[in-house]
């Protein structure tokens, strides 16, 4: 079983926390958008407080770590361990309680190439405790904006994890996918759970607009997020999302695999 000191010390080694990648200039800039309610930045959220840029960098400091000085304007971002940590005991407690009650969830990313492998896992643990993973809309098309103009998605599933991918590319459970902060895949996952009865998720895991827009429409929703995707820490203050993890979401997939056995172990989900 993984301790939490040898956590600690992969979370730092690997750059999941600490020092991280991402910069404060990239922080601060998706800080403005979001206080002038940009959808790029929100995804999926509506936020119920009014939320400027200080109030933002002040909650990234308490839920984060990230310095909280408005001064601070330059430099790579830096994530407390020891919130992500607690963050991820927080996270496994939420799947042991669904996977208590065999109960239906919902997994997506829209970081496919990163987080694919760790969201796999927690579907294949869930699913051999009995939980019911949903898998609807597969094939179904969703037209995102992008910085490039609008981009029609296909929706598909590897291991019971969503994702979207370019039209025309063939499935076969590779690992493959786009990059998105869009909400509206998993509301179309969700409207098409609804119309086919096959049963509403009581817990979506996932990240970006996966878990806001989850969230927004009601849903308990947990996920991870990066210093510069603030919707995430803004749901969970106002009580719409239940949990964030802080750490990098860009690093090497495998740099994932000792968090997906920390959590696993906490959950009591290890096979």
């Amino acid at each position: 079983m993984l301790s939490t000191g040898a956590l600690r010390a992969h979370l730092l080694a690997a750059r999941l926390a600490g020092t991280v990648a991402t910069s404060r200039e990239e922080s601060l800039r998706s800080y403005r958008l979001f206080a002038a309610r940009d959808p790029r930045v929100l995804i999926g959220l509506d936020p119920e407080w009014a939320w400027g840029q200080r109030d933002l960098i002040a909650l990234m400091a308490d839920k984060c770590g990230v310095s909280g000085d408005p001064g601070h304007t330059t430099g790579h971002d830096v994530i407390d361990p020891e919130r992500t940590l607690a963050a991820l005991d927080a996270f496994a407690a939420r799947l042991a309680a669904v996977a208590e009650r065999g109960a239906t969830v919902l997994l997506g990313t829209g970081h496919p190439h990163r987080l694919l492998g760790f969201y796999a896992a927690l579907a294949d643990a869930l699913s051999a405790a009995g939980c019911t993973v949903l898998t609807p809309a597969q094939g179904h098309c969703v037209d995102i904006t992008t910085r490039f103009g609008l981009r029609t998605y296909n929706l598909d599933y590897v291991r019971g994890v969503a994702l979207v991918r370019e039209p025309g590319e063939l499935s076969s459970g590779r690992a493959t996918g786009v990059h998105t902060h869009s909400p509206l895949p998993v509301r179309t996952v969700l409207a098409a759970a609804a119309e086919q009865g096959a049963g509403l998720p009581e817990l979506v895991i996932g990240d970006h607009g996966w878990v806001c827009g989850a969230g927004q429409l009601g849903f308990e929703a947990i996920g991870l997020a990066d210093t510069d995707d603030p919707a995430l820490f803004v749901g969970e203050a106002e009580g719409v999302v239940s949990v964030v993890v802080p750490l990098d979401d860009a690093v090497r997939s495998d740099y994932y695999r000792p968090l997906t056995r920390y959590v696993l172990n906490r959950a009591c989900l290890s096979q």
